[in-house]
C-alpha cells in the first residue's frame, strides 16, 4: 500500500507557481497517523483543505487568458483560486469516518489542472 496521507502534506498544482499543504479539520472520530489527521478523498474544499499555489499560470483559466490578452500576448500569472472535485482514487479499503483514506498517487482535478500530492506527511505505510 502507497503512504497514507496526513495533514501537512506538500501539494503541488500542474500550473500554480509554488506548493501548497493540505489541511485536514478533523471531523467526527479522526484518523491519525504519525499523530498527524489522516486525510480522506473528501479533503478537496478550497481554502478550507487546499490553499491557493500562489499565481496560476493555466492555459484554460479565464483570468490568465484575459490577463494575457491584456498583456498583448505575454503570459501573465494571475492569483489562484483553487476549484477543486473530491481526490481519487482512494484506499480501497481503508475508511475514516466513512470515506477512503487518501493515499500517496491520489490526484485531484482543479478546473484549471491537475492537484498532485508530492509529499505524503507521513513515511508509513497503510495497514488495511
Amino acid at each position: 500500500m502507497p503512504p497514507q496521507v496526513v495533514m501537512g502534506a506538500q501539494l503541488q498544482c500542474a500550473f500554480g507557481a509554488a506548493p501548497s499543504t493540505l489541511i485536514v479539520v478533523p471531523q467526527g472520530q479522526p484518523g491519525q497517523m504519525e499523530g498527524k489527521f489522516a486525510a480522506t478523498i473528501m479533503d478537496f474544499v478550497p481554502i478550507k483543505n487546499i490553499p491557493p499555489f500562489g499565481m496560476c499560470m493555466s492555459p484554460t483559466n479565464p483570468q490568465f487568458i484575459a490577463a494575457t490578452a491584456a498583456a498583448l500576448g505575454t503570459p501573465t500569472p494571475v492569483p489562484c483560486m483553487p476549484i477543486t472535485t473530491p481526490w481519487t482514487p482512494g484506499a480501497p479499503k481503508t475508511l475514516i469516518n466513512h470515506f477512503p483514506a487518501l493515499t500517496l498517487g491520489s490526484m485531484c482535478m482543479c478546473a484549471w489542472g491537475p492537484i498532485n500530492i508530492v509529499n505524503p506527511g507521513t513515511t508509513k505505510e497503510m495497514v488495511t
